[in-house]
C-alpha cells in the first residue's frame, strides 16, 4: 500500500485506510517504529526482505540505510554521539560488533567507514555506525529495540540488571503490605530516607532525560542525508500549537475529594479544564460530584481500584481487580486509567480496556517505582495510548524533597515548551491543602495558562487527537505534503532532519 506503512502503532496487523495510495518517501524490508511515531510516509514492501540485513531506500534514489535485528545475546548499554556529534546518547539494544558486521559490509560491496563508535558503559569501543563512499548508511543494532526498550522501561533490567530489579520489586511489595500499620509521619521518613539512595540513579537523568529524544533526531539526520531533503512528519499536536500543557489530579483519601472545591475554582479561573482520578473503592464518591465535574468540562478518569499499592502485586491480583476499575469507569464515563502510586508494568498494561493510560513518567528516580519512559510525547503500548507524567508530582517535590516553590515545575515546563513536548502535571487535592503547594500550583497556571502557543487539552483529548494522528498519513501534491485521514483538518506538517 504505497504512501504509508500498512502498519499502526496501534495494531501491527490493521491496515490504516483503504483509500486511495499516498506517495511515499521510502520503501522498506519492515517496519519502522520511529518512522510511524512521527507518520513520516513510507512502504513496507515485502519484496524488499530477505536474509540478515533489513533495507530502506528512498522513493525518488538514493543510497539505503541497512540494520540488523532478530540479534542474539543480551541487551546491553551504549552510547554513541547525537546528530550534533557533541551530545552522548545511552542507549539499550543488542549490536553486533565491528568484526561481526564486517563480511555483512564486504557482501553489500563499497569502502565502507566508521561514522560513529558505540561505547559501552565502560568507555570501551564495542561496535560502530558504518558509512560507504556513496552514502549508505548500516546500522549494527534494531533501531526499533532502541525505542521499545525506553517505552516498555525494559532498560532497567540492563541498568540495574535483573536480580536489582527483583530486589527493587520485593521492597516495593513489602513496604505496600506493611504501610497500613505505620503511622504517616514513620511512611514520609522512609521515603526520604529511600529517596537518599534513589538520587545514586545515573539513569534516566532527572529531572530530564534526552537519550531517546536525542537518538530520533539522530535517525532523522540519517535519513535526511540518504535522502537528500528533510524528512516530512505529522506534527505532534494539532492546529498549529507548539506544546500541549495537560492537568490532572490524583484523589487518594475522603479529605482530598473534599477539599477539590478550591482546585477546581482556580482553574476555571484561568479558563483550564483538568482529569480528576478517583479511586473506585477507598472513598465514598458522590455521584453529583462527577457529574458537576463533567458538565463544567473537566474529566473523570480511574486511579487504581483500592490506592493500596497490590493491584499490580501479581497477575492474579491485577486481573481480579480490573472489574472494580471498568465498573468504576462505565459509571463515571470514564476512559482513562492512572494506577496508584504510579505502579506499572507495559505488558499487563497491554490488557487494560481503556483508551489511556497515565500511569508512566518520563523519567522520576524518586517514585516508589523508580524509572520512565523517556520521552515527552504520547506513544502507543499495544491498543492503549500512554500519556507520559512529565512533571513531578507534588507530593516528590514538596513533601519528600522539600522544594518550597514551582522552580522545578517551570523550568521543566520551559523545557518542554523549547522541545515540543507535553507538560502533564500530577497533582493531588491532598496536598493542595497546603497554601505553599496551593500558592505554587497557582503561579504556575498564572504563568502557563494563557500561553497561546500551548495546546491546552483533557488528557482523553491527547489521547483521541494521538489516534486520529496515527490513523492519518502524509500525501503530496507535487508541490507540497498535506495531511489526509482523519487529522486532515487539524493535522500540521512539520520537518524534521538535519547533519550528521
Amino acid at each position: 500500500m504505497p504512501g504509508t506503512a500498512a502498519v499502526t502503532a496501534v495494531d501491527a496487523t490493521y491496515e490504516l485506510f483503504d483509500q486511495a495510495p499516498a506517495r511515499g518517501l521510502f520503501y522498506s524490508s519492515n517496519q519502522l517504529t520511529v518512522l510511524d511515531h512521527f507518520r513520516v510516509p513510507y512502504e513496507v514492501t515485502p519484496a524488499l526482505a530477505g536474509g540478515e540485513v533489513e533495507q530502506l531506500y528512498p522513493a525518488e534514489g538514493g543510497p539505503p540505510l541497512l540494520w540488523t535485528r532478530n540479534l542474539d545475546g543480551p541487551v546491553v548499554a551504549s552510547t554513541l554521539l547525537g546528530a550534533d556529534q557533541v551530545t552522548p546518547i545511552t542507549f539499550f539494544a543488542r549490536s553486533l560488533s565491528d568484526e561481526m558486521i564486517e563480511p555483512l559490509l564486504r557482501e553489500h560491496g563499497g569502502n565502507w567507514t566508521r561514522a560513529r563508535i558505540i561505547t559501552s558503559a565502560d568507555g570501551d569501543p564495542v561496535a560502530s555506525i558504518w558509512r560507504a563512499d556513496d552514502g549508505r548508511v548500516f546500522l549494527p543494532f534494531d533501531p526499533n529495540e532502541v525505542v521499545e526498550s525506553f517505552w516498555s522501561e525494559r532498560y532497567l533490567s540492563t541498568a540495574i540488571g535483573p536480580r536489582g530489579l527483583c530486589l527493587r520489586r520485593s521492597l516495593m511489595i513489602g513496604y505496600y503490605r506493611a504501610r497500613p500499620m505505620l503511622p504517616r509521619p514513620m511512611q514520609i521518613w522512609l521515603r526520604r530516607q529511600f529517596a537518599h539512595m534513589q538520587a545514586r540513579s545515573a539513569f534516566p537523568g532527572w529531572p530530564v532525560e534526552t537519550s531517546l529524544h536525542d537518538f530520533f533526531a539522530l535517525m532523522f539526520a540519517i535519513l535526511a542525508e540518504i535522502s537528500g531533503d528533510y524528512i516530512p512528519c505529522i506534527s505532534p499536536w494539532p492546529d498549529g500549537h507548539r506544546w500541549a500543557l495537560v492537568l490532572s489530579h490524583d484523589v487518594e483519601h475522603a479529605a482530598g475529594l473534599a477539599a477539590s472545591g478550591r482546585v477546581i475554582e482556580l482553574e476555571r479561573f484561568h479558563g483550564l479544564r483538568s482529569s480528576w482520578n478517583l479511586v473506585p473503592r477507598r472513598y465514598d464518591i458522590d455521584p453529583s460530584f462527577v457529574s458537576d465535574l463533567i458538565e463544567a468540562g473537566f474529566e473523570v478518569g480511574v486511579h487504581g481500584m483500592y490506592h493500596d499499592g497490590r493491584d499490580l502485586e501479581s497477575w492474579s491480583t491485577w486481573q481480579d481487580r480490573l472489574p472494580i476499575a471498568y465498573e468504576a469507569a462505565e459509571r463515571w464515563g470514564a476512559v482513562g486509567f492512572r494506577s496508584a502510586a504510579s505502579h506499572r508494568r507495559s505488558d499487563w498494561m497491554r490488557s487494560l480496556r481503556f483508551d489511556y493510560d497515565s500511569s508512566w513518567p518520563d523519567t522520576d528516580p524518586y517514585e516508589p517505582q523508580s524509572g520512565g519512559c523517556c520521552t515527552w510525547l504520547p506513544f502507543f503500548n499495544g491498543e492503549l495510548v500512554e500519556l507520559p507524567v512529565t512533571l513531578r508530582q507534588d507530593h516528590t517535590l514538596f513533601v519528600i524533597l522539600g522544594h518550597q516553590d514551582e522552580t522545578a515545575w517551570v523550568e521543566k515546563t520551559n523545557f518542554l515548551r523549547a522541545r515540543g513536548g507535553m507538560a502533564l502535571i500530577d497533582t493531588h487535592p491532598d496536598y493542595l491543602v497546603d497554601d505553599r503547594i496551593f500558592n505554587a500550583y497557582a503561579r504556575f497556571l498564572e504563568r502557563f495558562g494563557d500561553d497561546a502557543t500551548a495546546w491546552r487539552a483533557l488528557p482523553r483529548e491527547v489521547s483521541a487527537w494521538w489516534r486520529r494522528r496515527a490513523q492519518s498519513w502524509l500525501e503530496y501534491d507535487g508541490s507540497t505534503w498535506q495531511v489526509a485521514g482523519p487529522a486532515e483538518l487539524e493535522g500540521r506538517v512539520s520537518f524534521e532532519g538535519g547533519t550528521w
